[in-house]
């Protein structure tokens, strides 16, 4: 996560997502929040989330944000990790 926020895509949530497949996390257990508000403008913050057995790692970056923001969570009974509208991984 450190390296993506210092790079040019530190507001990119593909970046983020990229880089934990990477790492080695299931793409498919993952979730994203949009990179941009709902009128266009770059998102002020965004999270991302892995969900590996009961735990979720989930992360927030943004201007808004300030530096990066890690936590491990307990997992939603729904199966994810996010709550609210996230977006596809379909890349």
């Amino acid at each position: 996560m450190q390296g993506v926020w210092a790079g040019p895509d530190a507001v990119v949530g593909r970046a983020y997502i990229d880089a934990l497949t990477a790492a080695g996390f299931d793409r498919a257990a993952m979730q994203v929040t949009a990179d941009e508000s709902t009128v266009g403008n770059p998102a002020e913050s965004i999270q991302f989330s892995v969900r590996w057995g009961e735990d979720c790692l989930i992360g927030q970056v943004g201007p808004a944000t300030g530096d990066p923001v890690t936590a491990v969570m307990p997992g939603l009974q729904t199966g994810g990790c996010l709550v609210g509208n996230t977006r596809p991984i379909d890349w």
